[in-house]
């Protein structure tokens, strides 16, 4: 048996735990001890020892010593919610310190204020092995008094008083996504804790899982506003906790490419090549189409005539011969030959999958990054490989184990019967047929056959793997008969432009290869064996698009000018090389906004400066060298990343976002500052600071931007400019418009926090309508501070890239629109056939106006006469 004696760190009154005003420290979750109402305001070291924990906050720290206790000094209850205000480190992480040494000071009066208690826990953390046998309770201490004694039994750890080896903390949470847990949300949640060494497991409708699992996750069919209990055991319980309640309260997840990364820019809605409009189908519709689709019988022997409708999930028009898809099953033999054999050829074949589904991600654009990103994680899911591998382990071949385990997962999903849910089952029946294609010697590849020209596929389902396998050249639609449309498949098509209708029934799969058809993905129907009128019609229809498009397209190369010379720019919203090569053909004058997240997020740890600079100078290549505007980190508590572990936050929001998160990591901000000084040629890059409340945060950017600028050598100053996002910023506009070099205007965040409307709130949607008058005035108070200090005003939200609201902006004084590249032809033709001074006209009115569904009337009863000629 070893002794240890702690004395105390702090002057005041020493009182139990169970004083303590949170259930975590008063109910000895994360270890015994007592606690200190503080006199003092300095902490010092209880006894000699290693600093293993000192977070960014500075509110508390851990030390180990060398018999191997770990003693917790948390300072005050609910302080890590001040981000470190009010206190003062004189310690470093690793550092070794001697009894009575030093080691923070803070601001009791401060902490009294605006923390929830001062009294300080100092805690023997749980699994050391370590016991409290006498402690100083109910007594005034002073620094050096004594204040426990502790003794480290010869024994095994599960002795320890109070519960056994592992305490369990656990924390009730309601759901915020807008689609409960389904496949990409799972995946960010098995992702976030990777890196943390917890157990963490969920507990929803009676069940517990792993939460290190997706698919465990996804079984649980947990919806919007389910709450669910989060249990932790482990070293980082509470962070592994506070990680994945964030991920479950914020509707900003890994599961819509809204994707758009907090970014005021969208990657949906943009006009298609085939089609009218490329967006999924209204989400009305999900829950009955999938519904519908949940079993779908034989075909009937007979070819069918006449129309068949199904439910949009992609918009447009296209005509075409019908070529049906099958998907083939592939056989496997129950027994194995042999364990080894079969483990080998089981982590063979999935690294075989990993790598070629890593070679699609890396090409293709955002929607397809994503969806891809799901399926690693799938495939790389503990739960399923775990089980496979025991499978195997009882004599079953590798496809056997591995088609066993997806099978009786899919069974799981389906039973859930919810509609999201029964779409996700296609995710993993797609990875079924790859990891078995591998194993039966094709390489993985799916199956597919040649297409004839003017294919409108037509199947009963279809795996993304197979749509990214076709030649979509000579793919001019998609018409299956189960399928959704929020599923994979119907995100990918909308995001290269292909009109898709899903859920369509049996009969669909009657129609025999080469039937002439009309998909009318704008109506909801398939025309079979059109007569010559109706193909005309939509072949004439067909023809004006195309000539419209590429009409729009020629011009759209041109400098935009409204019709009486009014120079106007029109610049990308982008997040890849592959999205900056699409802008620079779609006419874009340069890059508007650079979200430059895509580099920051699912992965483990930071880009460093090389990494950043070597991405940032290919989509400058790439831009040609048409100017670059890279927007710094725009990361928070909202969008939760393992490598930053923010402190949690009841509303991510109003919490540390954008440049707040910035200057809370200094160290990262600097090595984005130094990557972007990097650029070459040197003027072509310019700074966009996001979510900016006060001209303050401006200087103090702008003085680490100049001393990275001269430690590198370089005389030049860049251009460095601000995102007006929130209602403060807009007030303030004027002092910052004197401290930036150009503004750029926000309007979804800035709509968001004007109207006090959730983005994510599903039934205040319809209202979050940026044409609010109340945000039109915060446009044209910004655009007019802009104008008085001679500086650029860009809008690059979602209203930039609104046909509607185009005019109106430019009237309200702004010169630049940063928008969706596929949008950038038509709103260059739009722009090009008004004038200013009729835009300005529109602009006065829709300033008296009440509200948005005024302005879009007025917006929609003017476009005839604002254009000069049509």
């Amino acid at each position: 048996m070893s002794k240890l004696i702690l004395v105390a760190p702090l002057a005041g009154w020493s009182t139990p735990l169970e004083e303590a005003p949170d259930a975590v420290f008063a109910g000895r979750m994360l270890g015994d001890g007592l606690a200190i109402d503080p006199t003092g305001h300095t902490l010092y070291a209880p006894c000699d020892g290693e600093l293993v924990t000192v977070p960014a906050t500075r509110h508390a720290v851990t030390l180990r010593t060398t018999q191997g206790a770990e003693i917790l000094l948390h300072v005050g209850i609910d302080t890590v919610g001040l981000n470190g205000a009010g206190f003062e480190l004189h310690v470093r992480e690793g550092q070794r310190v001697r009894t009575g040494d030093r080691l923070l000071s803070f601001d009791l009066d401060l902490l009294a204020r605006r923390a929830t208690s001062v009294l300080t826990p100092i805690l023997v953390v749980e699994g050391g092995g370590f016991t409290v046998t006498r402690r100083a309770l109910d007594r005034e201490v002073n620094v050096g008094d004594f204040l426990m004694e502790l003794c480290k039994q010869a024994m095994a750890v599960d002795a320890v008083e109070e519960g056994g080896p592992a305490a369990v903390l656990s924390r009730r949470v309601t759901v915020a996504l807008e689609h409960g847990i389904h496949a990409r949300p799972a995946a960010v949640l098995s992702s976030l804790l990777k890196p943390l060494a917890s157990q963490v497991t969920l507990v929803a409708h009676g069940r517990e899982v792993s939460a290190h699992s997706t698919v465990a996750l996804m079984t649980l069919g947990v919806k919007k506003g389910d709450e669910v209990e989060i249990r932790a055991t482990g070293p980082d319980a509470v962070g592994a906790i506070d990680a994945v309640e964030s991920a479950l309260r914020t509707e900003k997840s890994a599961a819509s490419a809204a994707t758009s990364s907090h970014g005021d820019s969208t990657s949906h809605g943009a006009p298609s090549t085939r089609v009218g409009t490329a967006m999924p189908g209204a989400a009305a519709a999900a829950s009955g189409a999938a519904a519908a689709a949940r079993t779908i019988p034989a075909a009937p022997s007979l070819p069918v005539s006449g129309t068949l409708r199904g439910v949009i999930a992609s918009r447009g028009l296209a005509v075409g011969y019908t070529f049906q898809l099958t998907r083939p099953e592939i056989s496997v033999l129950e027994d194995g030959a042999g364990i080894a054999h079969e483990t080998a050829e089981f982590d063979r074949a999935r690294t075989l999958v990993r790598t070629r589904l890593q070679a699609i991600a890396g090409s293709g654009p955002e929607a397809t990054r994503e969806i891809i990103g799901a399926h690693l994680e799938l495939l790389d899911d503990p739960e399923l490989v775990s089980r496979a591998k025991a499978a195997i382990a009882n004599g079953k071949s590798a496809g056997f184990a591995w088609r066993q385990v997806i099978r009786t997962t899919v069974d799981a999903l389906r039973a859930l019967n919810d509609a999201r849910m029964a779409e996700r089952v296609d995710d993993l029946l797609d990875l079924e047929s790859q990891v078995l294609g591998v194993l039966n010697g094709n390489g993985g590849v799916p199956l597919a056959r040649e297409l004839p020209g003017k294919t409108i596929l037509i199947a009963k389902d279809l795996l993304p793997s197979q749509l990214v396998a076709l030649d979509s050249s000579r793919l001019a639609g998609i018409c299956l008969a189960a399928g959704g449309p929020t599923s994979h498949v119907a995100i990918l098509a909308a995001a290269m432009g292909i009109p898709v209708l899903v859920a369509m029934g049996p009969e669909l799969l009657a129609l025999v290869d080469g039937t002439a058809v009309v998909l009318d993905a704008e109506k909801g129907l398939l025309r079979v064996d059109p007569d010559c009128s109706q193909l005309a019609v939509a072949e004439s229809e067909l023809d004006r698009r195309r000539e419209r498009r590429e009409a729009e397209q020629a011009a759209a190369q041109r400098d935009c000018r409204t019709a009486d010379g009014t120079r106007i720019e029109v610049f990308a919203n982008i997040g890849s090389v592959t999205e900056a090569e699409a802008a620079v053909r779609n006419g874009a004058e340069g890059c508007g906004l650079l979200r430059t997240e895509f580099l920051f997020l699912e992965r483990q740890s930071p880009p460093d400066e090389a990494e950043q600079t070597t991405q940032y100078q290919r989509i400058a290549t790439a831009l040609q060298g048409r100017p670059l505007t890279l927007r710094t980190l725009d990361i928070g508590g909202d969008k939760p990343i393992p490598y930053l572990p923010l402190p949690h936050e009841d509303n991510p929001a109003l919490g540390l976002r954008g440049v707040r998160t910035s200057l809370w990591r200094p160290d990262l901000l600097r090595a984005q500052l130094r990557a972007v000084l990097a650029i070459r040629p040197p003027d072509q890059a310019r700074v966009l600071l996001p979510m900016i409340t006060d001209p303050a945060e401006i200087r103090t950017v702008r003085n680490m931007l100049d001393e990275e600028r001269r430690a590198i050598g370089r005389s030049a100053p860049i251009e460095l400019g601000v995102m007006i996002e929130t209602p403060a910023a807009a007030v303030m506009s004027d002092r910052i418009a004197a401290e930036a070099d150009f503004l750029s205007i926000g309007t979804n965040d800035l709509t968001q926090y004007t109207l006090a409307m959730d983005r994510g709130h599903p039934e205040l949607a319809a209202r979050l309508d940026a044409l609010h008058p109340a945000v039109l005035r915060l446009i044209a108070r910004t655009a007019g501070a802009a104008i008085a200090h001679g500086r650029r005003v860009a809008v690059c939200g979602g209203l930039a890239s609104d046909p509607a609201a185009a005019p109106i902006l430019i009237g309200l004084g702004v010169h630049e629109l940063s928008i969706v590249p596929s949008v950038i032809p038509q709103l260059k033709a739009l722009i090009s056939g008004i004038t200013l001074d009729t835009c300005r006209e529109l602009a006065r009115q829709s300033l008296d106006l009440e509200t948005a569904e005024a302005v879009r009337a007025l917006a929609l009863r003017a476009r005839p006469t604002l254009l000069v000629s049509s």
